[in-house]
């Protein structure tokens, strides 16, 4: 399974990572990870009027997208697109950040899920 990481990078831009997230057989009918620390959970949505300029995630965490779609922009312009059931992990707590807007003027839902600033992600 992969995630999409935005991070800042040394140059103080956002950069977009893919990161593999490990699943083991652990004979309970399925694969999964190892429990990744975190505070809690918060439900969003925004209209499809969103549109946010430059701005950094407020602390380390997973943006899991539910329904809608967002197009996440980052320090060199690179654009890519999050759909339902899509999963952001957004590191870029300083530097300049990135710009996220609504897709196709549709509304959109996800959760927020934090993470520890020690929590290990990816394999």
């Amino acid at each position: 399974m992969y995630v999409v990481r935005v991070y800042t990078g040394d140059d103080g831009e956002s950069h977009f990572e893919d990161v593999a997230i490990g699943l083991e057989d652990r004979g309970l009918g399925g694969r999964i990870s190892r429990l990744i620390r975190g505070s809690g959970v918060m439900f969003r949505e925004v209209d499809a009027t969103y549109d946010l300029d430059f701005h950094n995630a407020p602390r380390r965490q997973f943006v899991v997208n539910l329904t809608g779609s967002v197009d996440i922009t980052v320090g060199d312009g690179t654009i890519r697109r999050l759909g339902p059931g899509e999963i952001l992990l957004a590191e870029d707590t300083s530097g300049r950040g990135h710009k996220s807007a609504a897709v196709d003027g549709k509304s959109r839902t996800c959760l927020f899920i934090p993470v520890d600033d020690d929590a290990e992600v990816g394999i």
